[in-house]
């Protein structure tokens, strides 16, 4: 993740001071950065002259004290582990200038916790971008208690000329994205632990359906289209199936007693006119007929064709060579 953000920052214009766990180890990604560009330019991956910007932008420092001794802005990316955290920030805020933003590429950790290791929190917030760094474009950012909104905005400055999206979340386990994302995999598990689908038809399912809708349209915007009122009823549904942990959360009835039912009247979560409506309409069929494009020219992903793992057996389960998932009493289909 750190060497997918200093790449991103470097094609941007922007100087990177590295730092790994030791010197050695800086100097071994530092070349592997450098190379890798390369290898992304020639691919088409990277711009024209991306390359060149890596090798002048990047700087292997010996130290992490020496890497962050003079610059604006510290992004830390080890592990996800909080104690290896805390103990890496401590150091950062020991050794940058006292004006120096510090930021943390943490997944899932809330500020309030990291920010422990900070003495003036206002310098300090999560800057959370995605795995690979260098091609997923939006970044969650999270502010603390005592994040100074000038910090924000600065960041949110600096992301914006490196090409990325961002959006300001509050300070919770898991913030948006792995909260959603995890929550998603929770489900998906328990469908397949229930027999309802294997997991390579979890995934088609996914992949082929709402999932081909995501890159155009977050799950507000989709509902809207769908209606919200079709989706209370959707919930009534799964609220007899599976109990009130699926019942319709009440920001969803409360819209849909309010008479705004989404664009079929004009106003659901977001508000549109005639016009807009006809320009959104166009706009989904172009960009649905253009992801199919895409997937047709770039063929099934090596994970389509894989095989089927064999699955862990839960205690009291017979094996299954043929690879047959069982349903809820045990039993395969």
């Amino acid at each position: 993740m750190g060497g997918g953000i200093a790449q991103s920052l470097a094609i941007a214009g922007v100087p990177v001071q590295l730092a790994d766990a030791d010197a050695e180890t800086t100097r071994t990604n530092h070349a592997r950065l450098l190379r890798e560009a390369r290898v992304f330019e020639q691919n088409g991956l990277y711009p024209a002259g991306a390359a060149d910007a890596v090798e002048a932008n990047l700087h292997p420092r010996e130290s992490l004290e020496d890497a962050v001794a003079d610059v604006d802005w510290v992004e830390e990316a080890v592990p996800e582990i909080p104690d290896l955290k805390l103990d890496v920030l401590r150091q950062v805020d020991a050794a940058a200038r006292a004006d120096a933003i510090i930021g943390t590429n943490t997944s899932t950790i809330p500020v309030k916790v990291l920010s422990a290791a900070i003495g003036d929190k206002s310098r300090f917030l999560t800057v959370h971008f995605s795995n690979p760094a260098p091609f997923i474009p939006g970044v969650e950012l999270v502010s603390g208690e005592h994040t100074d909104p000038a910090v924000v905005q600065a960041v949110e400055e600096l992301l914006a000329r490196m090409g990325r999206r961002s959006a300001q979340v509050a300070d919770v386990p898991g913030f948006v994205l792995n909260r959603l994302q995890f929550v998603l995999l929770k489900e998906a598990m328990a469908v397949v632990e229930e027999g309802v689908a294997t997991p390579q038809d979890v995934d088609t399912v996914v992949s082929t359906t709402f999932g081909f809708r995501l890159p155009f349209f977050g799950p507000f915007a989709i509902a809207d289209m769908a209606g919200l009122d079709t989706y209370v009823r959707g919930f009534g549904t799964l609220q007899e199936g599976f109990g009130d942990r699926l019942s319709a959360p009440k920001l969803l009835t409360d819209v849909v007693d309010a008479g705004r039912h989404g664009t079929k009247n004009g106003g659901g979560f977001y508000d549109l006119g005639p016009e807009q409506l006809d320009e959104l309409i166009a706009y989904r069929d172009r960009a649905y007929h253009r992801m199919q494009q895409l997937l047709d020219e770039l063929g099934p992903s090596p994970i389509q064709q894989a095989g089927m793992a064999q699955l862990p057996q839960r205690e009291g389960e017979t094996p299954r060579p043929d690879g047959d998932v069982p349903d809820a009493s045990g039993q395969t289909g």
